[in-house]
């Protein structure tokens, strides 16, 4: 392998690291806090996708050609509204009846997922639809001959490490970010103390929510999106949740690079099926050592 190639699949693996950091976070805050395992969370980056395509057709039917080149900017936030909507309205309405109930919640966020990947289908059509990459965001950086780092994946990147940068200053920096530490580490103390848990799971819930529909934009810049495209990623997404450590951001971050960069050089070397198989296989021989993950959760309760 020369030194071209194996740069370039590093790269393509820091990519891949960065959307499912970003489908991750969401999937550790939630389960952190609240325990829920959300086979759903791959239709909010579905959403987010399908978001980001509704931006840009307003933006050529509505507005000038000139202002076309600035519609992700506008669709970034609008995934992130309008997938943290739906999944406070999931929230709301089913998932806050299910706590402590873990076998009933796999199967109704499992039926939920098809229902929106249905609704999908219904609005949308079976056929994958395309997102247009802005004209400032076609071509690369040239490193050297044969090697080039496109302007999509830099911007995945930033996008991904601007997200980092406000989850953790939100976590660690502000009295809302506190709180929901507090619930992740003792729910029952933080519930004496006054905290209202059920407005916490809410808002967690919703958060993790957006930043899986922030996913689903910056995906819809590396080909079609469909109604399935959410799959595409949620169980790698619950193997960096699962191999970090759950509820940390540190380990979300970790788990994402190993994940990422082990399965794009593997896939390489191999093929994609064996690829995923030999990062799959090394996954399950490190949780036999490390159970928890990278990083553990400190909590303040007696197990």
């Amino acid at each position: 392998m020369s030194p071209e190639i194996f740069i370039s699949q590093i790269f393509n693996g820091l990519s891949l690291s960065s959307i499912l950091l970003l489908v991750g976070l969401g999937l550790s805050i939630t389960f952190g806090i609240m325990g829920v395992i959300n086979f759903a969370h791959g239709e909010f980056l579905m959403i987010g996708a399908y978001s980001a395509f509704i931006t840009q057709s307003f933006f050529i039917k509505y507005l000038s050609a000139d202002l076309l080149g600035f519609y992700f900017f506008v669709a970034l936030p609008v995934s992130f509204i309008i997938a943290a909507f739906i999944g406070f309205i999931l929230e709301k309405f089913l998932i806050r009846f299910l706590y402590g109930r873990t076998y009933e919640t796999i199967l109704a966020t499992w039926g939920v997922s098809l229902i929106l990947q249905q609704l999908a289908r219904n609005i949308f059509g079976a056929n994958n639809v395309d997102v247009s990459s802005p004209t400032w965001l076609r071509g690369g950086i040239t490193i050297s001959e044969g090697l080039q780092l496109p302007y999509n994946r830099l911007f995945i990147l930033a996008i991904s490490t601007i997200c980092i940068i406000g989850m953790y200053c939100f976590f660690y920096r502000t009295a809302k970010g506190r709180v929901i530490r507090a619930v992740m580490q003792n729910r029952t103390m933080s519930a004496c103390l006054g905290v209202p848990t059920s407005k916490v799971d809410a808002f967690t819930f919703a958060l993790g929510s957006g930043l899986a529909g922030i996913a689903g934009c910056v995906v819809s810049l590396l080909g079609s999106i469909g109604p399935s495209t959410g799959q595409n990623y949620i169980i790698d997404a619950f193997m960096v949740v699962v191999l970090g450590g759950v509820g940390k951001i540190v380990g979300t971050i970790a788990g994402a690079l190993a994940i990422g960069i082990s399965s794009s050089l593997f896939e390489f070397i191999t093929t994609s099926s064996m690829g995923k198989v030999i990062v799959f296989s090394l996954i399950i021989v490190f949780l036999q050592w490390k159970p928890q993950g990278m990083f553990t959760l400190k909590t303040r309760k007696l197990d």
